[in-house]
C-alpha cells in the first residue's frame, strides 16, 4: 500500500478516534486530557470515537461524556468507570489497507464500528507516549496526532533525551542515570553512584523515574538521609532512575506547534513557586490548580532565545505535531533545557494550551490544527 493517507468516503466527515487512559501511572491525567479534547473538538467537522484503555491494558468503548472525565473533589477519573458494561474489547486492524475498528465480545460475532481516519492519542507515560502506540498505528497505516516512534521514545526516556540534546549542542544540566542491571548486580555500588554525584554537584538532588511524567515519582532530596526513600519511590514507577542536580533560577516553559509552514513557538510561561509545594509536583499541577504566568515576565531577548531553543529541541528529537519544552532560566541569565513533553497535558489548567491561547490560538483551534497536521502527514518513513 502507498504511504499516502487513505481518503475518506465522499460526504463523510473525517473520523477521529480519541484514545486515552492506559497502563501508566499517568492514567487519570490522560482521562482528564481526553475530556478536554472531547469538549473542544468540532463535531460539525469530525465524527468522534472515544476509546479508553483500562489500567490492565484492555481497549474499551467508553461513554462520550467529557463531564465525567474531570478531577472532582480531588478524586481522579478512570477508564474503568467510563467503559461500556461487559468484557468487550476494541481491536484496530494491523492491516494497512484497512482502518476498520472492530468490537469483540466473548462468544459473540465481532461487530465492525467503521473506519478511523486519524487517531488522537492523549496517553501520557509508558505504553502510549513512548512510541509503543505510535508503532502500532504505523503498522496499521493510521495517521495520528503527535510525534512518531523515535521522537516519542526519545521524549519519554529522559536519559536519551538529554543525550540527544547534548549532541545537538543544547544546554543540559548535570545528571546521572542508574539502570536496572546496576541495581540487580550491585545495589550498594548503584547507590554509591548517586552519592558520588552528590559529592561532585552538591545537595539537594532531584530523584525521578527516567520514563515517567506529570512529576509522578519525583522526590527532592536535601541530604543522604532521604536518599533511600527517594530511590525506592522512583523505582516504584520505573526501574531506571535519573538523578539531577538542583538548578537555581526560574522555570520557563514554551510550546511548539506544527503549522503548515513548519513549527512555531508560543509565548513562554513562567512557573512560579507554588504555595507549600517544594517544587512543581503532581499535586501542584493537577490537584491544587496551580497556574503559571503567561507571558513569562522575561525580556524580549530572553523570549526570543527560549523560543529558538524550544524549536531547536523539537527539531533535534525529530518531533511532529506538538511539544512543550521546559527550561530553567538560571541566575546568570542562561537557559538550560530540562525536558520536552511530546504529548503535554491538555487539561483545562495545563500550560500548553494556555501558552497557545496567549499566542492567539484558542483551544478548539489548537485541537483542529493538531488533527489537520496529522491528516497531512503520511504514515511510514518520512
Amino acid at each position: 500500500m502507498s504511504s499516502e493517507n487513505l481518503p475518506t468516503s465522499p460526504g463523510r466527515k473525517p473520523r477521529v478516534a480519541v484514545v486515552f487512559g492506559g497502563r501508566s501511572s499517568e492514567h487519570a491525567i490522560s482521562v482528564v486530557t481526553a475530556g478536554a479534547v472531547l469538549r473542544a473538538i468540532d463535531r460539525t467537522k469530525y465524527d468522534v470515537l472515544p476509546i479508553g484503555i483500562t489500567t490492565d491494558g484492555r481497549w474499551a468503548l467508553t461513554a462520550d461524556a467529557p463531564e465525567r472525565m474531570a478531577i472532582a473533589d480531588r478524586a481522579l477519573p478512570s477508564v474503568d468507570d467510563l467503559a461500556e458494561p461487559g468484557e468487550g474489547s476494541v481491536v484496530l486492524s494491523a492491516d494497512p489497507t484497512s482502518r476498520e475498528v472492530v468490537y469483540t465480545e466473548p462468544s459473540s460475532v465481532p461487530k465492525a464500528l467503521g473506519e478511523v481516519d486519524v487517531v488522537f492519542p492523549v496517553l501520557h507515560g509508558p505504553y502510549g507516549e513512548d512510541g509503543t502506540l505510535q508503532g502500532l498505528l504505523e503498522l496499521a497505516g493510521v495517521p495520528y496526532v503527535g510525534a512518531g516512534v523515535l521522537a516519542s521514545a526519545v521524549g519519554q526516556d529522559k536519559e536519551y533525551m538529554k543525550r540527544v540534546f547534548t549532541s545537538f549542542g543544547l544546554p543540559v544540566g548535570p545528571y546521572e542515570v542508574v539502570r536496572p542491571r546496576e541495581w540487580d548486580r550491585d545495589p550498594a555500588a548503584a547507590r554509591r553512584k548517586v552519592t558520588d554525584f552528590a559529592a561532585e554537584h552538591g545537595w539537594p538532588l532531584f530523584v525521578k523515574p527516567a520514563r515517567a511524567g506529570s512529576s509522578i515519582g519525583i522526590t527532592k532530596v536535601d541530604d543522604e538521609s532521604g536518599l533511600d526513600a527517594a530511590l525506592a519511590e522512583a523505582r516504584r514507577h520505573d526501574p531506571k532512575v535519573l538523578v539531577e542536580s538542583l538548578l537555581t533560577g526560574r522555570e520557563i516553559e514554551c510550546g511548539v506547534l506544527e503549522f503548515e509552514d513548519g513549527p512555531r513557538a508560543s509565548a513562554p510561561a513562567w512557573i512560579p513557586p507554588v504555595g507549600d509545594h517544594d517544587f512543581y509536583d503532581f499535586e501542584a499541577k493537577y490537584i491544587d490548580s496551580a497556574s503559571g504566568v503567561v507571558p513569562a515576565p522575561i525580556t524580549p531577548e530572553q523570549t526570543a532565545e527560549v523560543q529558538r531553543l524550544a524549536i531547536a529541541a523539537f527539531e533535534a528529537a525529530s518531533c511532529e505535531g506538538l511539544v512543550r519544552a521546559d527550561f530553567f532560566l538560571t541566575d546568570d541569565g542562561e537557559f538550560v533545557i530540562n525536558e520536552i513533553n511530546t504529548m503535554p497535558g491538555f487539561t483545562p489548567i495545563s500550560m500548553y494550551p494556555r501558552m497557545w491561547e496567549a499566542s492567539g490560538v484558542d483551544y478548539p483551534e489548537l485541537v483542529d490544527r493538531l488533527v489537520q497536521a496529522a491528516l497531512r502527514r503520511p504514515t511510514g518513513l518520512r
